[in-house]
């Protein structure tokens, strides 16, 4: 459908212009002489709303044949073709209007018109239904760089909901084995404790169901469920495993992707608090400043242990959402010394509507 048939209000302001027009049209003719002010209204008014219409029609002239596929002896003789015919149903019209007048409604015609005049109507009415097949191709080549535009942001979108379902699915099974692990451990000396860390991995799994599906949650969100895992892996660390969470309160309302902070958590342990005699403190750190997001988690680290390349799926994993969700507008990086491991996060500031 024409874009102007589409939209009730462009269609509005389409006819206002065109009546505009056949205003300027009447005050021509009175000024010549052709007709009284009643006459070259009641001419040109009805012209202009018939015209206004018969000129859309040049929107399927030009989409009936594609740019691309145009044959340009046959494109040229349809256009001439088109904008004589309309050059007549112009003339015909015009006619009318005046035999109306003049037979009908008040008994002389509404506009005097000699010969020549009419030619040249009837040639004015053809050249300005060729322009109107131009403006019409014009139209329809921004209209298809446009739908190109959609659907190449369209593919973009499935593409990345691809990426980021393909990256969600990697973090529950990894999480789900390090936990049956865990559960695996405390089996042999502390049965009793194995089976309350299994009932608290189905409830911290029942909570997660739900935020894990959302594209992203608060901060606030994200600690709760990992105080959540802390608590399951502090059953089997007991009191080597401590944490120092601070989150600040503007901090707490800012969204970024669910199952961040977990994983970083859970690195902290796996590669830092079980390999560290006596075990040690985890501190996580998050705020606000300059319109950006900063979270850091710090864990010890044994002086002797060989650091794993990557450092784990979940950091790999955390990086790779990041990239997909902000582009270049997330950084994450990690660095060890002797004896601590530090991650920082540092994203965009986005909080909930009303928050």
């Amino acid at each position: 459908m024409h874009p102007f048939l589409a939209d009730p209000r462009k269609l509005l302001v389409y006819e206002l212009a065109w009546l505009v027009a056949g205003v300027g049209f009447a005050t021509l003719l009175r000024l010549n002489d052709q007709a009284d002010w009643v006459g070259a209204l009641c001419f040109t008014l009805p012209l202009a709303l018939v015209w206004s219409f018969d000129v859309l029609s040049a929107y399927y002239v030009c989409r009936s044949q594609p740019y691309r596929q145009r044959r340009w002896p046959v494109t040229l003789s349809l256009f001439g073709g088109a904008s004589l015919l309309s050059g007549l149903v112009f003339l015909g019209a015009g006619e009318t209007l005046n035999y109306i007048g003049g037979d009908i409604v008040r008994g002389q015609a509404f506009v005097t018109m000699p010969s020549a005049a009419w030619v040249m109507y009837f040639l004015g009415g053809s050249a300005l239904y060729l322009l109107s097949l131009l403006a019409h191709d014009v139209l329809i080549a921004f209209e298809t760089v446009q739908e190109a535009a959609r659907r190449e942001a369209e593919s973009r979108v499935l593409a990345r909901d691809a990426e980021l379902q393909m990256l969600r699915t990697q973090i529950n099974p990894h999480f789900l084995f390090n936990s049956l692990n865990s559960i695996s451990a405390l089996t042999g000396f502390d049965p009793a404790a194995a089976r309350e860390m299994t009932v608290d991995l189905a409830q911290f799994f029942r909570r997660t169901l739900a935020l894990a599906e959302r594209e992203r949650i608060t901060l606030g969100e994200e600690v709760t469920l990992s105080e959540h895992f802390l608590a399951i892996e502090k059953r089997r660390f007991g009191k080597k495993l401590n944490a120092e969470l601070r989150i600040s309160p503007e901090a707490a309302q800012c969204l970024l992707p669910p199952m961040t902070l977990q994983p970083m958590l859970e690195n902290a342990i796996k590669h830092g608090i079980r390999q560290v005699d006596g075990g040690g403190t985890i501190e996580v750190d998050a705020l606000v400043r300059d319109g950006w997001l900063h979270i850091a988690v710090v864990n010890p680290v044994a002086r002797d242990d060989t650091p794993a390349s990557g450092h784990g799926v979940g950091l790999k994993n955390i990086r790779e959402r990041l990239a997909v969700l902000y582009g270049q507008r997330a950084r994450i990086a990690w660095q060890r010394s002797d004896t601590r491991f530090t991650i920082e996060i540092n994203l965009p500031v986005d909080k909930e509507t009303g928050a």
